[in-house]
């Protein structure tokens, strides 16, 4: 699917990802790989439907629009690693979408974040940009196929959300007084909960090979972080504050208000197609 932008330049579509890699047969997952899509899936989705509120809210026009394609981006690695965990039992991807309730979501609780001013959006975004390059990077040599292909094609798109957040967090950093104060704010709240997606869970034990350790990408991270706080005078906060847990179905409070804008549609109308 295509569509045409304000300046006749084609855009391809970001759902079209989904298409490309799981439209046909491909084979299917075990109940172990099905459940670490599930934990990038159920990131990506969070993240996109976060990130959609803010579609007439940025703080100019051009913000509207990379953060819309930003979603996009996301919501189409969610379709393709959702229906990549949901050909372990015959599941959809929108029946994982749509028909879980809170307690069987797997992302990271930083994903599920609020939104707050757009120094807190553009730091959570940051973290998980920077998380994301390192991972699908690695990912892209797993010996589950569909998750390697997925990865391949993620990788070039997360690199631009990488390189979006950081330019954000420059003018920021080095902005106006209010704009660097709000940043700091923003890094506070959000920060602890980075450590998070660095934690190894015992599922990967039995993953060698298909899935990346997420402690292997804490280095390489905290290095790009590094570089980029002593570029502009920021100092980081502890980022292993908060219990985590989100892999395990433990999350704050703000999950539930989330999932439930995300899926009114689809559960007060079960089954309607358009």
């Amino acid at each position: 699917m295509t569509r045409a932008d304000p300046h006749g330049e084609v855009i391809v579509d970001r759902l079209s990802l989904a298409d490309e890699i799981v439209g046909g047969g491909e084979e299917a997952a075990t109940a172990d790989a099905a459940e670490y899509a599930l934990w990038l899936g159920d990131d990506a989705l969070v993240l996109a439907q976060c990130l959609g509120w803010w579609i007439s809210r940025g703080p100019e026009l051009e913000e509207d629009m990379a953060l819309a394609n930003i979603a996009l981006d996301l919501l189409g690695h969610a379709r393709s690693l959702l229906s990549h965990a949901g050909t372990a039992d015959g599941r959809t991807e929108d029946d994982l979408a749509y028909w879980r309730d809170e307690r069987e979501f797997r992302c990271a609780q930083l994903a599920e974040l609020p939104n707050g001013d757009y120094a807190h959006t553009l730091v959570r975004q940051l973290a998980f940009a920077v998380f994301q390059v390192e991972l699908y990077d690695r990912l892209q040599e797993s010996s589950d196929a569909t998750l390697a292909a997925i990865a391949a094609k993620a990788a070039k798109e997360v690199a631009y959300h990488r390189e979006h957040s950081t330019e954000w967090f420059r003018r920021l950093a080095l902005g106006t007084d209010d704009s660097r104060r709000r940043l700091l704010t923003a890094l506070e709240h959000v920060w602890p909960y980075v450590g998070d997606l660095f934690r190894d869970e015992p599922l990967l034990d039995r993953l060698e090979g298909v899935a990346v350790r997420p402690s292997t990408l804490r280095a390489p991270f905290d290095q790009a972080m590094g570089a980029l706080a002593a570029e502009t005078g920021i100092e980081l906060p502890d980022p292993d504050l908060a219990r985590g847990g989100g892999r395990h179905g433990i999350h704050t409070e703000h999950l539930g208000l989330l999932l439930a804008e995300l899926q009114v549609l689809a559960r007060a109308h079960p089954g309607a197609t358009w």
